[in-house]
């Protein structure tokens, strides 16, 4: 297994939502799992998954990767054009703490370019295109950041720690979707989130629940 340099997260390092997809279709692709992460995924490593670990060439732990509970409950879709009107209001357009992520960076060349706003009710909603090739790490990845801007503000940066993805259906290229999130749960330096995916016509296709650890502050100008 290897994280191209591509689907980065935080610099030097995947994203996590993809890399919890690479690691997940090489433990089971046919069932759901959970995937923790222990470290940073390196990027354009040679990785081995051995008994659900997966481990660097130094022989360093980089993820755990077991079968799933239940699957969480959908986060309710809104309607595409609710969507884009949250997107166009998106924070991370102003202030993001990794502004080259593949999945919500502003500033990735290549990046699948979600980028969840704020609804009244403190759910984040996200219009999305797929891009001409989608894969389960595609939609592990949607599923990934749109929950993690549900907790993330200015100076306070989240990133994620663990991640259960359950896959009904996989979406195809250039469909128009709509990811949601939602908190579920915010104590000290971990949030539980949940978040879903949904075609234009309101069809789930995918959700996850997942754990975001908060990094230390970072000082404001």
């Amino acid at each position: 297994m290897i994280v191209e340099s591509r689907y980065n997260g935080p610099p030097g390092s995947g994203n996590g939502g993809w890399s919890a997809g690479v690691f997940a279709g090489a433990y089971d692709p046919d069932r759901p799992v959970e995937v923790t992460l222990r470290r940073p995924p390196p990027l354009d490593t040679p990785l081995t998954l051995t008994d659900g670990d997966v481990y660097d060439p130094d022989g360093q732990l980089v993820a755990e990767v077991r079968p799933a509970g239940d699957p969480p409950a959908p986060v309710p879709p809104v309607d595409p054009a609710t969507a884009r009107a949250a997107s166009a209001g998106y924070p991370g357009l102003r202030d993001h703490p990794f502004p080259g992520c593949y999945v919500c960076g502003p500033e990735h060349p290549d990046g699948l370019r979600i980028f969840p706003g704020r609804l009244p009710d403190g759910r984040t909603a996200a219009a999305w295109r797929t891009p001409p090739r989608v894969t389960a790490p595609t939609v592990w990845a949607a599923l990934d950041c749109p929950g993690g801007w549900a907790v993330i503000a200015p100076g306070r940066p989240y990133v994620l720690g663990r991640i259960a993805v359950t896959l009904d259906v996989l979406p195809g290229p250039g469909e128009e979707c709509v990811v949601t999130g939602a908190v579920v749960s915010a104590e000290g330096r971990l949030a539980v989130v949940h978040t879903s995916l949904h075609d234009d016509a309101g069809r789930l296709l995918g959700r996850a629940r997942a754990t975001w650890v908060a990094l230390p502050p970072t000082p404001r100008p």
